[in-house]
């Protein structure tokens, strides 16, 4: 069998100018970084905004567990199958953070059949759009302390800053630090740490503008910290935006790729729907509704996380809603959910099966409540049994949701035509339900995170000490209580313990941090454990990824 590395190098490309065209983008529109890979230029994105939307597509999945989902693999399988059925659809995917690539859970490139090309180049560097923002998050950093060493007005009080830096690699070791040490030409000594590139607020405003005028605008309302009168300061403080904004200009124009069968896809905005809101940028996805017929695009981990932020963070910024969307699954990840080690999932067990489809059952709920129809995409491993199949399509039938076998893994689009059938048939009818977002911007911070726990997570309530107490209603006094919020935890479980596998209820969550990110124009409340800088596990992915003796990437999956 061959790894996806060598399915994707196998793979004949189309020059990315051909791919354009079957969007109708010309070739000056693009700018192209090689062969395979270019950027939309913002002049033509600007050109065809005023067109009508088409169709959009989310793709979530049930909690991931270490057996495997495949929600990217489902995206491009299902772009590739509605394209064979005659649809002129695009998917938008989320861009590869280096850190996952040398740590756990690999590239982000699909899989199999279904992947986007070229794989190595989208998982490691590509266009250099993280380095960006790595740098334009940094460079706010250096001009902060800078602002402070020289005693610059407004005067900043050290002591007060709230801005962290960050790096694109799992490091534990840089979570918290002191830094300015060594004498007053150093700086001065204050506590700081970094985060992910991933959970950068630079990260959010890049995803969440709409040109570079509201880039621009968005980076200046970054706070960075408090006067001693405890009044917010922001970037503006410092005059950083305009850098930063010119840092990021090249960055912010979407990223153009191909399916493994030659279909467009853009690959623009950051990841990570435990730690940040875990969508695809808005400028890529709308540029692509403007373009294609039916857009196929994905949010991070489980419904829980990426579904819910893509309803109430990316849609009510936007006025975007989903027209269907795909819940994925597998019969390996179901019986995990069920109580069955990893080593024995290749052993047929209806039994762990019917108690582990609590997981898909709640999902299917939640994402209902969004008034958006879901089916069910069964990702088909081989060791999938005719039993467990056949248990699983009636267990979903009695839930009230359609379930659908996709072999795209294995065969690319073909295996996912009657996924494409389905969603098809959804795009095609009358819409069942208006589209609503599950609280209103007027219900005060901590009553959104109740709302989130106990009708997405069926939680029992949150817990909250006295500082994060006082930190919310000091972001309510000061006008942003309308904000919605970004739930920060782990991607394991609907609980804030990554060991409550399958469907818990009753559990508390936990609220140990609450941070505003005011450009991104969102609040984000850190629970349980969860961590901003994710660190490597004993045996990263790294030790494994070299180059052969012809100079190629090998290990990198």
């Amino acid at each position: 069998m061959l790894s996806d590395i060598e399915i994707a190098r196998a793979a004949t490309m189309k020059p990315i100018g051909a791919v354009a065209e079957r969007l109708g983008i010309p070739g000056d529109a693009l700018v192209p970084y090689g062969k395979h890979i270019a950027k939309i230029d913002h002049a033509f994105i600007r050109s065809v905004q005023d067109r009508p939307r088409g169709k959009l597509v989310l793709v979530t999945a049930i909690t991931p567990t270490p057996a495997g989902e495949g929600k990217t693999t489902t995206t491009v399988g299902l772009g590739d199958a509605l394209n064979r059925i005659g649809r002129k659809a695009a998917i938008c995917l989320r861009e590869p953070s280096l850190g996952p690539c040398f740590g756990v859970k690999g590239g982000a490139a699909g899989g199999g059949y279904s992947q986007v090309v070229p794989m190595e180049e989208i998982n490691l560097h590509f266009t250099g759009d993280f380095h960006a923002i790595t740098s334009a998050h940094n460079l706010l950093s250096a001009m902060i302390d800078n602002h402070v060493y020289w005693g610059n007005e407004p005067k900043i009080d050290g002591r007060r800053l709230t801005w962290r830096r960050v790096l694109d690699m799992n490091d534990r070791m840089l979570r918290n630090q002191l830094n300015g040490l060594g004498g007053t030409t150093n700086g001065f000594p204050k506590e700081d740490g970094f985060d992910i590139t991933v959970a950068s607020e630079v990260m959010a405003v890049f995803c969440l503008s709409k040109d570079l005028k509201d880039l621009e605008a968005r980076l200046s309302r970054m706070v960075i910290g408090e006067t001693d009168k405890k009044e917010f300061l922001t970037a503006a403080a410092v005059g950083a935006p305009g850098a930063m904004a010119v840092l990021l200009k090249d960055a912010l124009q979407p990223n153009l790729v191909q399916t493994l069968e030659g279909n467009p896809a853009f690959v623009h905005g950051g990841p990570f729907a435990n730690i940040a809101h875990g969508c695809n940028s808005v400028i890529a996805t709308e540029t692509a509704l403007r373009l294609a017929d039916v857009v196929v695009t994905e949010a991070g981990f489980g419904a829980d996380l990426g579904a819910e932020k893509f309803m109430d963070i990316k849609c009510r910024m936007t006025g975007l809603a989903p027209d269907a969307a795909v819940i994925v699954a597998t019969i390996r990840a179901l019986k995990m959910h069920g109580g069955v080690a990893k080593e024995d999932l290749s052993k047929e067990n209806t039994a762990a099966l019917e108690v582990g489809f609590a997981n898909l059952a709640r999902h299917i709920e939640n994402v209902a409540k969004f008034g958006v129809e879901a089916v069910v995409g069964i990702n088909r491993f081989a060791s999938d049994t005719d039993a467990e199949v056949s248990t699983l399509l009636a267990l979903c039938e009695r839930a009230g949701a359609k379930a659908v076998m996709c072999t795209h893994f294995a065969e690319g689009g073909k295996g996912a035509e009657a996924l494409a059938h389905e969603v098809a048939a959804i795009l095609d009818a009358p819409r069942r339900a208006q589209f609503r977002t599950l609280y209103p911007d007027e219900m005060p911070l901590l009553d959104k995170v109740a709302t989130i726990a106990r009708e997405i997570y069926r939680a029992a309530g949150v817990e909250a000490d006295p500082k994060v107490k006082a930190k919310v209603k000091q972001f309510e006094a000061a006008g942003y209580g309308r904000l919605p919020v970004c739930v920060a935890k782990t991607q394991s479980s609907f609980s804030a313990d990554p060991a409550a596998k399958n469907a818990p209820t009753g559990h508390v969550l936990p609220i140990r941090e609450i941070r505003l990110s005011a450009g991104a124009e969102f609040v984000v409340a850190i629970c349980g454990d969860i961590m901003t800088m994710p660190g490597l596990p004993k045996v990263p992915a790294a030790v494994n990824i070299r180059l052969d003796s012809d100079g190629r990437i090998v290990g990198l999956s």
